[in-house]
């Protein structure tokens, strides 16, 4: 019994493949007009059609292992990148993933449409396997472009975070050999991480001695934070710079001691500006007000 269904299974298989190898031209000319596939490919429908008909051979390639329902086929590998990058283009236009989904399935209705208007050969069980075993084929390449959204989707997420973080952490310079970092929110690792490359770059770049970590708008310095700092300061040590942190506020200090961190290794000042006066006079820099003038 189980001889017989599977040699079912295989002529079942065969005659999917056999009608995409068949129909792959009239397929792709379908394929190619329906928004999923014409709004991606807009400089020459001819581009869309041969996007179309990898697509296909693709199918094709999964129908021919028997395994339809299998979403990491090897058979995929070919079109992933090119239906991450459709989905990618539909969800930049502002479709959700249902309306991506929705139009995914739309291939589904043409190819069998197709497939119809030639099952009129097989027997009614026979064309019946075959129309099933196309649905279950055309839903798993409809959940390949599902995962390839969410995927590009997560991407997008990421390259925009790490925008943002390097947004919010610039490194400016205060005095010729002096930059500062004014960091302001929350610090976690990957922030932390960002902080330093950016000011190991800046005094590389900018030929810095003197750079300063100023923490006025971090609410809160927990262990993880402070062992963040440390190695900042160790890091731009090993670039030649002196790092300075400033702007340890009174309940800061006490959460440090509280939590026994040892900052004696790492030059602290109360305020910017006192870590940029310091920085200015280990260089022999002197800053004076001008006689007269009216301070406001």
């Amino acid at each position: 019994m189980q001889v017989s269904e599977q040699a079912a299974a295989e002529s079942v298989a065969r005659e999917l493949v056999a009608f995409l190898e068949r129909r792959r031209e009239q397929i792709a000319q379908r394929w190619a007009d329906l928004p999923l596939f014409i709004t991606v490919f807009t400089v020459s429908r001819d581009e869309a059609v041969e996007a179309c008909k990898t697509v296909v051979d693709a199918l094709a390639d999964v129908a021919a292992t028997g395994r339809l329902d299998n979403v990491a086929a090897s058979g995929f590998d070919s079109v992933r990148e090119q239906l991450g990058r459709m989905a990618a283009s539909r969800a930049r236009s502002g479709f959700s993933p249902a309306q991506i989904a929705d139009e995914a399935a739309g291939l589904r209705v043409t190819t069998a449409e197709l497939l119809r208007g030639e099952v009129h050969d097989l027997s009614g069980d026979e064309a019946q396997e075959v129309l099933l075993a196309l649905t279950v084929l055309m839903g798993t390449l409809s959940l390949v472009i599902m995962e390839t959204t969410v995927n590009a989707g997560e991407e997008l997420i990421a390259r925009q975070r790490q925008q943002l973080l390097e947004v919010a952490t610039p490194v400016i310079s205060l005095w010729e050999g002096v930059v500062a970092v004014p960091l302001i929110g929350t610090l976690d690792s990957a922030r932390s991480q960002v902080v330093m490359e950016s000011l190991l770059e800046a005094i590389v770049d900018r030929r810095a001695r003197y750079a300063i970590l100023d923490i006025t708008g971090v609410p809160t310095v927990d262990s993880l934070v402070a062992q963040h700092l440390i190695k900042t300061v160790a890091a731009a040590r090993l670039m030649g710079a002196e790092c300075i942190v400033s702007g340890i506020r009174p309940a800061i200090a006490q959460t440090i001691v509280h939590l026994g961190i040892d900052l004696s290794s790492v030059l602290t000042r109360s305020s910017l500006a006192d870590a940029l006066a310091y920085a200015l006079t280990q260089q022999g820099i002197e800053v004076s007000r001008v006689a007269g003038a009216n301070p406001r």
